[in-house]
């Protein structure tokens, strides 16, 4: 198992030391204990609780929520034998017993309805006695103006402290335990990073700034991955139909400026590179809907600060018309190509 920061465990609970320097509201004592809460365990959020359900001590709960029963059930299951896991039926019954919240959730308003639901939600606890040390992680992949609003209500509540942390890694990382994190606090501190380490590579996490900005650095990464992808596939498909064989095209892009991430691991082109989506059948590693998803996430936060997206605006007509196609639509986003290649 990789190394990872050092935390201690005492009574089946994470201990972080943290320091009273900072202008945290969590720093009032030099050492606090954490229990971990995670909402959301779905295909990106099973990994990534897994992965802190095996490095939290044995004695600890992990404490658990999805509005799918069975995935609660499957994710015990394979994790009990770790350690106890217990489900909760509500956010508010986890602001309860955690001290730690780490939400995965599709869309905006899931994580509005998480956070700030008066019934169901965190801040209906608000009275409770610890949430003012509480520290919420939202992983959700949504807008920036979403967060920024579930943070100040949690603020105004006294509700401790929402920090926005998207990921990059895709399920792969997920299960590894390696994903990169992008987190919407403007300085490094003990408690995020001990918390987060325990389902990344404490070398990919990154502070980004203030609230949302966190979000802001991944709505930029998507709207490369989008992009390139499309012009990566246009690209090779152009190469391939003009004679050139497959295998030396790649090798000449390699060595030359067109040289990027995706040609060497999510290469669109089947048996180009073996560890690739398209050379397992384009077995999805990041659907088409969600790429449509961060794409429109892409457009809109550019229109907001006064920058034309022009290549996301036609990438995403390409995604939205694969989308529909019955023989590309299921695939993964690397699929593009072979709609692609055949209208081309």
């Amino acid at each position: 198992m990789r190394k990872r920061p050092s935390s201690r465990v005492a009574d089946g609970i994470i201990t972080v030391v943290t320091h009273a320097s900072t202008h945290l509201p969590w720093t009032i004592s030099a050492q606090m204990e954490e229990s971990v809460a995670f909402i959301g365990i779905g295909a990106m959020g099973y990994g990534m609780a897994s992965n802190i359900r095996r490095n939290m001590s044995p004695s600890a709960t992990l404490y658990i929520n999805d509005p799918n029963p069975d995935a609660c059930k499957s994710f015990i299951l394979e994790n009990s034998n770790v350690g106890p896991v217990e489900p909760v039926s509500t956010a508010m019954e986890a602001a309860k017993k955690a001290t730690v919240i780490i939400t995965m959730l599709p869309r905006s308003e899931h994580v509005n309805d998480i956070y700030l639901d008066a019934s169901t939600g965190v801040l209906a606890a608000a009275s409770h006695s610890h949430l003012s040390n509480l520290m919420c992680i939202d992983s959700s992949t949504i807008d920036p103006g979403t967060t920024r609003a579930v943070g100040a209500a949690l603020t105004e509540a006294g509700v401790g402290t929402y920090i926005d942390a998207p990921v990059s890694g895709g399920i792969a990382g997920a299960t590894d335990g390696n994903l990169a994190f992008m987190v919407g606090h403007s300085t490094p501190h003990p408690r995020i990073q001990n918390v987060i380490s325990l389902m990344a590579n404490p070398d990919k996490i990154f502070f980004c700034g203030p609230l949302g900005s966190g979000l802001a650095s991944k709505i930029c990464n998507n709207y490369l991955c989008g992009t390139i992808n499309i012009a990566l596939s246009e690209s090779l498909a152009l190469g391939i139909r003009s004679g050139v064989d497959p295998k030396v095209l790649l090798e000449v892009i390699k060595a030359s400026s067109g040289q990027n991430w995706m040609l060497e691991n999510h290469n669109p082109v089947p048996g180009l590179v073996e560890s690739a989506p398209s050379s397992r059948g384009y077995e999805r590693s990041f659907p088409i809907t969600l790429m449509i998803k961060d794409l429109s996430l892409g457009v809109a936060a550019a229109e907001e600060v006064g920058i034309e997206p022009s290549m996301a605006r036609r990438a995403l007509e390409t995604y939205q018309r694969a989308s529909e196609d019955e023989e590309v639509a299921e695939l993964d986003y690397t699929g593009v190509y072979q709609l692609i290649n055949r209208r081309g």
